[in-house]
């Protein structure tokens, strides 16, 4: 079984906002950060995938999302890289 880390990204109050996650199905889990049924962070929100990497083991996918949930250099650069693209 894949287990998949994401990073997630939102306009909300005139600003884009990052999430980052893990799961096993991401179309499910994206379905239920934009039904209000995901963490509490995300209720309320309208999101898009903007990063996923998969991860053969739990405990690999479980170190990398920490990292990347650390590393707010890492998400800034994915963030203006998504403002570029669509002109944000």
């Amino acid at each position: 079984m894949k287990h998949f880390v994401y990073l997630l990204i939102s306009y909300h109050k005139k600003k884009l906002i990052t999430y980052v996650g893990y799961t096993t199905n991401i179309k499910k889990r994206l379905k239920l950060h934009n039904t209000s049924k995901g963490a509490k962070f995300t209720k309320g929100k309208y999101w898009k995938i903007l990063y996923k990497k998969s991860y053969n083991t739990k405990k690999e996918a479980m170190i990398n999302e920490y990292k990347l949930k650390k590393d707010k250099v890492r998400r800034n650069i994915f963030k203006n890289t998504y403002k570029l693209k669509n002109n944000i």
